[in-house]
């Protein structure tokens, strides 16, 4: 499970947007559902993420946060010596939802349809 710690931590200064942007960011392929947000592509990239937050709101225990993410994404070929497949990188976007937790900082990311 993600832990958003820093952007916990920022919470009410001027500064949380930057912050949690910077650890969505950091997040990554392995933390992020950027494999079932595909569009175009059938292999998620993670080398040139980007992170937009469009909504943020706070509940008693949690903040829900609805981010964009900007990613690269490839079409995989068979990867033998005579494949044809070029491996051009593809523009993909998805919407995710993350919950952190007020007290923990644990953070659960979810794709949303949006």
């Amino acid at each position: 499970m993600a832990q958003m710690t820093r952007a916990l931590a920022a919470w009410g200064s001027p500064d949380f947007k930057t912050v949690l942007k910077q650890e969505i960011e950091a997040l990554g392929a392995a933390q992020l559902p950027l494999q079932q947000g595909l569009s175009t592509s059938s292999y998620a990239l993670d080398t040139q993420l980007s992170a937009m937050i469009i909504e943020v709101i706070e509940a008693a225990d949690c903040l829900r946060v609805k981010a964009g993410i900007f990613y690269t994404g490839i079409i995989a070929g068979c990867s033998c010596a005579d494949d044809p497949t070029p491996v051009d990188e593809n523009a993909e976007y998805c919407v995710a939802q993350l919950v952190i937790d007020k007290t923990t900082a644990e953070t659960t990311v979810t794709l949303l349809a949006d």
